[in-house]
């Protein structure tokens, strides 16, 4: 029921399942705080129209995309979600990327790799991008909460028990741009697989298919620049863990839970991932453990 509620995965032949065919009330409704934003960014770079993008609000994506139904230490029920700006955010950051890189050859700064490219303070490209990518965290924070809406309905559905989710939501990013205040200056932060851990902040560090997740609290440590790692991060490629791990062995790693253990997914199969349990020991100094979660239940793209 979730996977019929909430458009996952990727078919270039034809239309693709991990868009909305028909736009619903809802997601037409969720669009409109975004409409105005994304037409002064096509009216700057007009091929952000060509993008998926009111079609991709409320959808999921593939690779370590997931939604899953958790259980805590009390057995109390847990719903975690992870996704992002997906099709528009992904051709941003694209598009200035590509901008970056003609910058550079204009200018004649040269770099031991060109994928250092950047996009100086106070330039015309800078201005518009920080706009761009501000819309797009608004667009994924928006793309979480009607996901969650959707699967929340889709449990409602097979349930058959009225229940409401009362408690605090935590939604927060993990590849973004923040302006923030550190060792006495106004600066702008990068996390890149990381998330904001200011003092007392919650956050959410996932791990990977069968291995536990976390709900954090942030010590706010300001050598970290108050930051967190997001999750585990891979010790195999996507190539590497499909020629390395067999059927059996993903789904000996996933007992227990409810998922996909098909050859298709083994690229994200937990062996594929570092041990999140020592990934936390390490960051012990930048939040502490609020929760532990078990997924018994893991939807991927």
């Amino acid at each position: 029921m979730i996977e019929r509620r909430v458009p996952h995965g990727l078919v270039f032949s034809g239309r693709d399942t991990g868009s909305w065919g028909e736009l619903s009330e809802p997601i037409v409704q969720a669009w409109q705080p975004l409409s105005q934003g994304f037409e002064r960014l096509c009216e700057k770079y007009p091929r952000f129209k060509n993008t998926n993008n009111i079609k991709h609000l409320g959808t999921l994506g593939t690779g370590n995309h997931f939604i899953e139904v958790c259980l805590d230490a009390v057995n109390a029920v847990w719903v975690m979600l992870h996704s992002g700006s997906r099709g528009v955010g992904n051709r941003i950051g694209t598009h200035f990327i590509e901008l970056a890189k003609k910058d550079m050859e204009r200018w004649f700064i040269h770099l031991p790799d060109k994928d250092l490219a950047y996009i100086p303070a106070g330039t015309e490209h800078f201005t518009y991008y920080l706009e761009a990518v501000s819309w797009a965290q608004d667009f994924a924070m928006t793309n979480r909460v009607v996901m969650m809406n959707n699967t929340l309905q889709a449990l409602r559905d097979v349930l058959k028990i009225p229940f409401e989710a009362q408690l605090e939501a935590v939604n927060c990013h993990h590849n973004y741009i923040s302006r923030e205040h550190h060792y006495d200056k106004n600066v702008i932060v990068t996390r890149k697989g990381a998330v904001s851990a200011k003092l007392g902040e919650m956050g959410i560090i996932p791990g990977s298919m069968g291995a536990n997740s976390f709900i954090v609290r942030g010590l706010g440590n300001e050598e970290s620049f108050c930051s967190c790692s997001h999750g585990a991060g891979r010790v195999m490629s996507r190539t590497e863990a499909k020629k390395r791990v067999s059927l059996a062995e993903h789904i000996t790693a996933t007992a227990g839970v409810e998922c996909r253990k098909d050859e298709s997914v083994i690229d994200e199969t937990p062996s594929a991932y570092k041990p999140i349990e020592a990934v936390m020991a390490a960051q012990a100094d930048l939040v502490e453990i609020v929760h532990t979660l078990k997924q018994v239940l893991c939807v991927k793209g």
